[in-house]
């Protein structure tokens, strides 16, 4: 981020909405920027973010993708796609570097996580790379539980679920 817009950033400027047809090449952008960085497996066709309006709109709004606005410019973007009748999965969480661990993820999540319980979502689940400690930490924050790891081209994958028909910080006495 260029240092005039690091010194005056304010997260409560951040405008999230529904990504339209003129955010098709940023969110194309904010993919491949996950490839070179490792974020995102080699096998990822990426067929979601090459017809957004199909991945996430073709549905009767069960399913979205959002971007992070600041000051005319997309600076993250998270989708959520329905699974089946009761659960759903976050994808493509993607904050543009600069703009990292300044709450910008934490809005998108709540955003997404927001969605899935209007929709009446109960299980919500989500993968991510072990290289990415910020992001688990960001998960786990909001209660996701570790389900499994796996490993896909020789790279271990975390697979991540919350329920949400439970409060995760209640006790279960």
């Amino acid at each position: 981020m260029p240092q005039d817009i690091a010194d005056n950033f304010n997260l409560d400027e951040v405008v999230l909405r529904l990504a339209g047809d003129e955010d098709h090449s940023t969110v194309r952008e904010l993919f491949k920027a996950g490839l070179l960085e490792g974020h995102v497996p080699a096998n990822d066709t990426g067929a979601d973010v090459e017809n957004l309006r199909e991945a996430y709109f073709s549905d009767e709004g069960q399913s979205a993708l959002w971007v992070a606005q600041y000051k005319g410019q997309v600076i993250g973007m998270v989708g959520v796609q329905k699974m089946c009748d009761n659960s759903a999965e976050i994808r493509r969480l993607r904050v543009r570097e600069g703009f990292r661990r300044c709450g910008v993820g934490t809005k998108l999540t709540e955003q997404a996580l927001g969605f899935c319980k209007r929709h009446g979502y109960l299980k919500v689940i989500l993968d991510v790379r072990i290289e990415r400690g910020p992001a688990i930490a960001l998960f786990e924050k909001f209660g996701f539980q570790l389900a499994r790891s796996r490993e896909v081209e020789g790279r271990k994958m975390l697979d991540f679920y919350i329920d949400l028909y439970r409060d995760p910080n209640a006790s279960s006495a």
